[in-house]
């Protein structure tokens, strides 16, 4: 399941990347807001979503979380664990919330331009978070690229 949270982190970033390129350049250029822009944020969403429901997966069934969650003040002092038991789900659920936001500010505003800047906004500070995630995982948690 490892493999399939550590695989899927590319999917979201690569997603990512596409829903804020095509948001930058409805923005910069003042183009109509297309079904391809609208795919765009949707992908990045259901990507995700997806890399949630595989890593709420492994929060209940890694060994390294379980041990963890069952001395609380102890992973505290822990960089490691307190990264992999706290600080890597509270920045994931933070950048989902904002995509999902995001998603449901574009579908509800009425103009191109606001629906660009919308977009814009929230996946890109998404994108932030989630880029800060992957390299904390690649340095705190010493996973590498896999």
């Amino acid at each position: 399941m490892l493999l399939v949270h550590s695989i899927l982190r590319w999917a979201v970033l690569l997603t990512g990347i596409w829903a804020v390129i095509r948001a930058y350049k409805g923005v910069s250029g003042k183009t109509p807001f297309t079904a391809a822009d609208n795919k765009a944020g949707l992908f990045f969403m259901i990507a995700c979503d997806i890399q949630l429901l595989v890593g709420i997966i492994l929060f209940f069934t890694s060994s390294l979380v379980t041990a963890a969650r069952a001395d609380m003040g102890a992973a505290m002092k822990e960089p490691i664990l307190r990264f992999f038991t706290v600080e890597h789900e509270t920045l994931a659920i933070i950048a989902i919330a904002l995509v999902h936001i995001g998603k449901s500010k574009v579908k509800k505003a009425t103009d191109a331009a606001k629906k660009h800047k919308l977009a814009l906004n929230f996946y890109g500070i998404a994108l932030v978070l989630i880029l800060i995630i992957i390299g904390l995982v690649m340095t705190k948690g010493q996973r590498g690229f896999y």
